[in-house]
């Protein structure tokens, strides 16, 4: 219910038929080697959501909204060779929202995620407590230049928990893209990391494309 909830207030077309699809990977936090998930028939798509940015409106156009299974949480302590896993909330319903990539700032994002959580606030789909994890978010950057259609390669950023923390590490990442560009530097289409003390995005792993995980 509050997934149709959410995706009829983003003007998203509702699937009649739905199913669910296995994510094939491993990684500390999943354990099990699969993440019960959906890919090519997901429970709804082709929404939009609008939101007033630097004074102008914007159309964000939504992708899809599906569900899956959430996974477990990873902790970095700093200054030491090991990394900590909490599987509390490993197994639990998930609503992930996916946008196309229309928005070009790192203050755009911050506007969009601003008015969405006042929408799922609303409908009590979700109390959107980011310290808690009941709101995340994985952003993606990639460049291109003035005039030209195609995206350059993607960068993603994940499981960030502050909108500020957002825009922050989208800006930095602006940053070092543009200047690997400048320096003729090849990007590397990753995972990566935001380090809110050190203000630095930290490579996590190579990004993987959809059959890499065996769907």
């Amino acid at each position: 219910l509050y997934s149709i909830k959410a995706a009829l207030a983003l003007n998203c077309a509702i699937q009649n038929l739905v199913k669910f699809d296995r994510k094939n990977y491993y990684y500390p936090d999943l354990p099990k080697n699969f993440q019960i998930s959906q890919y090519d028939m997901p429970l709804s798509y082709n929404g939009s959501l609008e939101i007033t940015s630097n004074g102008a409106r914007k159309r964000v156009r939504i992708k899809r909204v599906h569900l899956e299974e959430d996974a477990g949480k990873l902790t970095h302590p700093a200054k030491v060779s090991y990394s900590l896993v909490d599987f509390n909330r490993a197994g639990m319903p998930l609503l992930e929202i996916v946008t196309e990539p229309d928005i070009s700032s790192p203050q755009e994002a911050y506007d969009y995620l601003t008015a969405l959580k006042a929408i799922l606030q609303y409908l009590k789909i979700s109390d959107c407590d980011m310290e808690k994890g009941s709101l995340r978010c994985d952003a993606n950057a990639s460049m291109r230049k003035a005039g030209e259609k195609k995206l350059g390669v993607k960068v993603e950023v994940k499981n960030m928990n502050s909108f500020r923390w957002v825009r922050e590490a989208l800006q930095y990442e602006v940053d070092r893209q543009v200047s690997l560009l400048e320096a003729k530097e090849n990007i590397i289409q990753e995972t990566r990391l935001w380090d809110a003390e050190k203000m630095v995005t930290i490579s996590m792993r190579s990004k993987e494309e959809a059959h890499d995980y065996r769907y």
